[in-house]
């Protein structure tokens, strides 16, 4: 103590300096250490109270990490305080899966109503792969353990019903609701409510078409629900079909009728085609026959104008005679006398028999 106050005025201001500086230096880390401990010693103290088993040192690695570490204790603590014994659910999975960008939370949420449901196998992997596919898991597992019922046309449709015809020719205007609950293990990849709707909409038209009768679809709509839970349209989606109900079934109009009436005009039409080209064939033959006969006519009386030139010749010639000619003209008058007198003769005949 004697030497220490024998030292320089110099020397001792230069320990001053360096004590002071190191006391400002663990200052410091303590007050790091005591922000820090502030920070985790809550989510530390509630991980080791409900042994969810989370060290300090993970806690501090968490924010290095940039992961939210309120989010993953809780997560834990829940998961622990239901009773979750999946091995692969453990704080490092958790955090793997939040940096991923899944929702932590609603993955444990999702296990814990699973659990409880006592009727749903639901893993962590499965879980988690669902709520990084885009899906709500959450309400996928309550979708499982509460069916949702869908509407077949859905609602707000342009057409709101499903027209089908049976045999007899019939419309019939359907509305069904469809029972679903979710198929966990085909979530992942499996067709959404569009293809279920879809698939029920071609079920009940193609039921309702292989119906005899309208009547018979009427008295017992079940048969349409029968037919269509019958085809298995659930396969490969990612709902499980519980009942198909017909909520609504009215009678349209007679499709067959206007079909058959349809036809009726169509083979009218082809029916007077045909006859409209039989009558312009006919017509075009008719002119046919009018030009030949023109043409024979034409030839008539070519070969009459040929008869005076050829008596002319035989005149010159000397092969017919005046007297002959006279003879020829004599016979010709006697001919046409006894026709004209057969003609009065005939027409007599005909007045008294009538009479």
């Amino acid at each position: 103590m004697f030497a220490l106050l024998t030292l320089p005025l110099a020397q001792f201001s230069g320990v001053t300096t360096w004590v002071l500086a190191g006391s400002l230096v663990v200052f410091c880390l303590l007050l790091v250490v005591f922000f820090v401990f502030a920070n985790y010693f809550g989510l530390w103290i509630q991980s080791v109270l409900t042994g969810s088993n989370i060290g300090f040192p993970s806690l501090i690695a968490m924010t290095f990490r940039k992961v939210n570490a309120r989010a993953i204790v809780r997560s834990k603590i829940m998961a622990t305080q239901a009773g979750l014994n999946d091995p692969e659910l453990t704080s490092g999975a958790l955090e793997a899966h939040y940096l991923a960008g899944g929702n932590v939370q609603q993955v444990i949420r999702a296990l814990i109503a699973a659990k409880k449901a006592k009727t749903i196998s639901l893993t962590f992997r499965e879980a988690t792969a669902i709520d990084l596919a885009g899906r709500d898991v959450l309400e996928s597992v309550q979708t499982s353990v509460y069916p949702k019922v869908i509407d077949c046309p859905p609602r707000g449709e342009a057409k709101p019903s499903l027209d089908a015809v049976a045999k007899d020719g019939i419309q019939l205007k359907v509305k069904a609701r469809v029972t679903v609950r979710a198929n966990l293990q085909q979530l992942i990849g499996g067709a959404t409510e569009e293809t279920i709707i879809a698939r029920v909409g071609e079920g009940i038209v193609s039921a309702i078409g292989s119906a005899e009768s309208h009547k018979a679809v009427l008295e017992n709509p079940d048969i349409i629900s029968k037919a269509v839970l019958a085809k298995k349209l659930d396969s490969q989606t990612a709902f499980e079909i519980v009942s198909i109900d017909i909520a609504d079934i009215d009678v349209g109009a007679n499709i067959g009728a206007r079909l058959q009436a349809d036809q009726a005009e169509a083979d009218t039409a082809v029916a007077r085609a045909n006859a409209e080209s039989k009558r312009a064939l006919a017509v075009a033959e008719e002119q046919e026959m009018q030009a030949l006969i023109e043409q024979s006519r034409a030839e008539v009386v070519e070969a009459e104008a040929a008869v005076p030139r050829a008596m002319a010749e035989a005149f010159r010639s000397g092969r017919l005679m005046i007297l002959d000619y006279y003879k020829l003209q004599n016979v010709s008058a006697d001919t046409e006398m006894r026709k004209a007198l057969a003609g009065q003769g005939n027409e007599s005949a005909s007045i008294n028999a009538t009479g």
